[in-house]
C-alpha cells in the first residue's frame, strides 16, 4: 500500500469527523472537538493533526501535541477495514518524528480501560505500561 500522510489543513474538519465517525471513535463536537476548537489548535506550534491517506481517500489519523517537555500521542485512529496493516504505527511513529524535530524525547499516550486493542498497539510499538500513575480530570464542561 501506498500510505502518504499529511498535515491537517484548515477547512479538513469534515474529513476529520466523518473518519471518527466511520471508525468509532467517540468525539465531543460541541467542545474539545469542534470546529472552532480543532481549527484553532491545529494553528499552534505545539500541536499536529496528522492524515493517513490511500488512493486520495482518508483513512487513518492522529493527533499529536507536547508541552515543551513530553509528547502527546491522541487520538489514533484508523478505518476498520485498514486495521492490523501497520498504518496506525506509521501515523505514530510519523508523530514521533514530528516530536523529535520539536526537541521533545519522551513520547506518551493515555489509552481508556476497554481498549485493549490500542493498549496491545502502544505496547507492540516500544510504549511501556508505566504503573502507579492515576489519570485524573477536571472539566467545567461534560462536552469539552
Amino acid at each position: 500500500m501506498n500510505i502518504i500522510i499529511s498535515q491537517y489543513k484548515q477547512g479538513d474538519y469534515e474529513k476529520l469527523t466523518k473518519l471518527w465517525e466511520a471508525a468509532g471513535l467517540p468525539y465531543k463536537p460541541y467542545g474539545r472537538d469542534s470546529r472552532d476548537s480543532i481549527e484553532k489548535e491545529v494553528k499552534n506550534s505545539s500541536c499536529r493533526f496528522l492524515f493517513a491517506s490511500l488512493n486520495n481517500k482518508y483513512i487513518g489519523s492522529v493527533l499529536v501535541t507536547h508541552d515543551g517537555r513530553k509528547g502527546w500521542i491522541n487520538r489514533v485512529v484508523v478505518l476498520p477495514e485498514y486495521r492490523k496493516k501497520g498504518i496506525a504505527r506509521l501515523l505514530v511513529e510519523s508523530g514521533e518524528e514530528w516530536l523529535k524535530e520539536q526537541g521533545i524525547g519522551i513520547f506518551a499516550c493515555q489509552i481508556e480501560g476497554y481498549n485493549d486493542d490500542s493498549f496491545e498497539a502502544f505496547k507492540k510499538m516500544g510504549y511501556i505500561p508505566f504503573e502507579g500513575i492515576r489519570y485524573l480530570t477536571k472539566r467545567i464542561n461534560p462536552d469539552i
